[in-house]
């Protein structure tokens, strides 16, 4: 942007000949200072402040920083004091400016609603944030928190707010001491002594936030969306009643102290320190939803309005400490740079979405923790078990292959190909799940989130250990699961064909059929790539059954199937309460497995509709399609170079199906626990220890350990 030449020349011993510039950034601290008119309308002070925050950021030839690396705005701040000092002409013209901006502003806006969302909707808040980034800010407004947007919009700022020194806040606070009416304001806050006749000017803004602010929580806390949810025993003391009263004496009696009444500064710091205690009661109040939505469901909504009490508390704090501070110089700038990193976290598109991934993460992660608990196995039976229940999963998905080559020979439209497809699917996993069997490649994305519940404490070295157990189950089972289903499927269809072969006089499957499946299937493709995106739609199943799952629980559907008239009436009062029973315990499983099958089926017909080169390969009905090929070409299949490169990208298909899947599960798991990025890594570099040390604990289960025979008897010593 090409800032215009400045209208008015200097005059004045500080004028540099022949300099002139199009840039502030490019003026010396002169000419900026030749442009100071209060005189001037709104917009054009405006700009003149802006214009001075650009000269603080930005160096221009012969700036040299000390050695200390002082920020170069600090150092022009001192630069900008200095020249103020031996100048008072333009003291005051500067003092003018900054008095006539302050009094047409509305601050309150700035420091009571900056910085929090209206809603929680997401689309809203994105098109907010797109709307600031994309079109520009005008500085004729009356709202200073436009206006601080346009005087800090670059992320360093905040550092440099923090480094101002003592005597340079000092000076900075003796100038906006005199930018106020009757040397009554801001500066008399700051620096200079403060005057008594009635509260600084500067502080009615903040007295005033803190006021809406409190306002703010009460309305929250006491709404009928938390009230419900929160502890009874925390809403006692009405902490958010007593909230809104306190900060409105608050004010009066700051009004009081500055009148003079003898016991207003005692009862202004009594006043003080009650609604802090306050503040904490609502926090913790609050925080009881938290435990509400393990039990009940997990909202967005709700938890969006938790996070907006503690935000708001936090700043209620942070404004008490600027209004009760003898020398609130450091406590201003720190609020000043609490600011500026609001400014940037509301242009961030990627802070919306790591805000809003944060949320759904938390609300999907808890309902998944319960049900994968039943996919990890720990013991020698329970891995035995699970090879069983795989092999009938494999056995039902022979089936399934069968019926999808069915599906395909009546040549139906893609769309219609890909739902039967999908319906074909679904229906084989939903069978699968009500007989108790399993499908490998569907436990990965159930099972991180079991593991992630485990970290709620990594601090140790035996938490970290335990959870490097639970890798080890958790691959294990995966093992025993991929296993299982691999050698019932193929089995099952080759019998299935060899049948087939001996009743029908041909097999099930022609023989272009059975070439396309060694065409499509072989490593030398994109069969990996489809793995992989395969290993996504598994995870994204698992988001869906968690979401499903939590909105049953949210909404309370089991207590009424249970209890609602209707419904008892027409199934009776034993029968309702079971199916209540019954749909609270499957609803989840229900959910991923409907959901799984139609996007297998689908999701392909809708990629290639936009030409994306997506397609699934499911390890499972992979291999089955590949042993139906065989069965149709014979054993001379076994010559062809082609079969050993589909069997080759069957077993890759395999790890990628479940790495993807649990990759992305145990992210959203991690982010709904709140691990940090090095306690991650701690985990990573423990888990390679144990492959490293114990390589067969991750594919065999542990030897039950042997009961150590017991002493024999001491026999009883004869009495004395």
């Amino acid at each position: 942007m090409r800032w215009p030449r400045l209208s008015r020349p200097w005059r004045g011993p500080l004028r540099r000949p022949g300099r002139q510039a199009d840039t502030p950034a490019g003026w010396n601290v002169a000419e900026l200072l030749s442009a100071a008119d209060a005189r001037a309308d709104m917009p054009e002070r405006h700009i003149w402040l802006v214009r001075l925050m650009e000269w603080l950021r930005h160096p221009q030839a012969g700036d040299a920083l000390d050695e200390r690396a002082t920020p170069l705005p600090v150092l022009r701040l001192r630069q900008l004091l200095h020249v103020l000092e031996q100048h008072p002409e333009h003291r005051a013209a500067v003092a003018g400016v900054i008095q006539a901006t302050w009094r047409e502003v509305d601050a309150t806006t700035l420091l009571a609603d900056y910085g929090f969302a209206p809603r929680s909707a997401f689309f809203d808040e994105l098109t907010d944030r797109l709307r600031r980034r994309l079109l520009p800010a005008t500085p004729a407004t009356l709202d200073l928190a436009e206006l601080f947007g346009l005087l800090f919009k670059a992320p360093e700022d905040a550092a440099w707010l923090r480094a101002l020194d003592e005597a340079t806040l000092a000076r900075l606070g003796a100038l906006l001491h005199e930018a106020t009416q009757g040397g009554d304001g801001l500066g008399g806050g700051l620096g200079g002594d403060r005057q008594a006749a009635s509260v600084p000017t500067w502080q009615a803004p903040f007295f005033d936030a803190i006021a809406v602010l409190a306002a703010q929580i009460r309305a929250l806390g006491q709404g009928g969306t938390l009230r419900p949810r929160m502890s009874r025993e925390a809403l006692a003391d009405r902490p958010f009643t007593q909230l809104a009263r306190v900060a409105e004496q608050l004010r009066e009696t700051a009004d009081a102290r500055a009148a003079g009444r003898a016991d207003a500064h005692a009862e202004l710091a009594r006043q003080a320190m009650y609604l802090r205690a306050l503040l904490d009661a609502c926090r913790r109040a609050a925080d009881t939803v938290h435990e509400h939505l393990e039990e009940h469901g997990v909202s967005v909504g709700v938890v969006f309005q938790v996070d907006q009490i503690r935000a708001r508390a936090r700043r209620i704090e942070s404004l008490l400490n600027c209004v009760l501070a003898d020398e609130p110089g450091r406590e201003v700038a720190e609020l000043t740079a609490d600011l500026v990193e609001t400014t940037e976290q509301r242009r961030s598109i990627r802070a919306l979405f790591a805000r809003h991934y944060s949320m759904l993460a938390r609300k999907v992660a808890e309902r998944s923790a319960e049900t994968g608990e039943h996919y990890i196995t720990r013991t020698r039976a329970e891995y035995r078990q699970m090879l069983g229940r795989a092999l009938g999963g494999g056995a039902v998905l022979a089936a399934t292959t069968f019926l999808k080559f069915a599906i395909l020979a009546l040549g139906l439209s893609p769309f219609w190909a890909g739902f039967g497809a999908g319906l074909n699917y679904a229906v084989s996993f939903v069978v699968i799940y009500l007989l108790h069997f399993t499908v490998a490649t569907k436990q990965p994305a159930m099972t991180a989130p079991a593991m992630a519940a485990r970290l709620a404490d990594v601090s140790d070295d035996a938490s970290v250990e335990r959870f490097v157990d639970e890798v080890a189950h958790l691959i294990r089972s995966q093992m025993a699961g991929i296993i299982g289903n691999v050698c019932a499927v193929a089995p099952v269809v080759l019998a299935a064909q060899w049948i087939a072969q001996q009743t029908l006089g041909r097999p099930l499957i022609d023989r272009p059929h059975a070439e396309h499946v060694l065409h499509a299937l072989t490593l030398l493709g994109p069969s990996l790539w489809y793995a992989a995106f395969t290993g996504v739609l598994l995870f994204a199943s698992s988001l869906i059954a968690g979401w499903a799952e939590n909105w049953f629980v949210l909404h309370r559907l089991d207590s009424a199937i249970r209890w609602n008239p209707r419904i008892t009436a027409r199934l009776g009062a034993k029968r309702a309460a079971r199916w209540a029973t019954w749909w609270r315990q499957h609803v989840s499983g229900l959910a991923a497995n409907v959901s799984l099958g139609l996007m297998l089926g689908l999701v392909p017909v809708i990629a290639s509709f936009f030409a994306l080169p997506l397609d699934v390969r499911h390890v499972t009905l992979s291999m089955g399609q590949l042993a139906a090929a065989a069965g149709t070409l014979g054993t001379g299949v076994l010559h062809l170079p082609a079969f050993w490169w589909c069997l080759g990208a069957v077993l890759l298909t395999g790890l990628l199906n479940v790495g993807v899947s649990f990759f992305f599960a145990l992210r959203v798991a991690l982010r709904s626990r709140g691990i940090r990025v090095k306690d991650r890594a701690r985990l990573r570099r423990a888990v390679l220890r144990r492959l490293l040390s114990h390589p067969l604990s991750f594919l065999l289960p542990p030897r039950p350990p042997r009961a150590e025979p017991a002493d024999p008897p001491v026999p009883p010593r004869p009495p004395q």
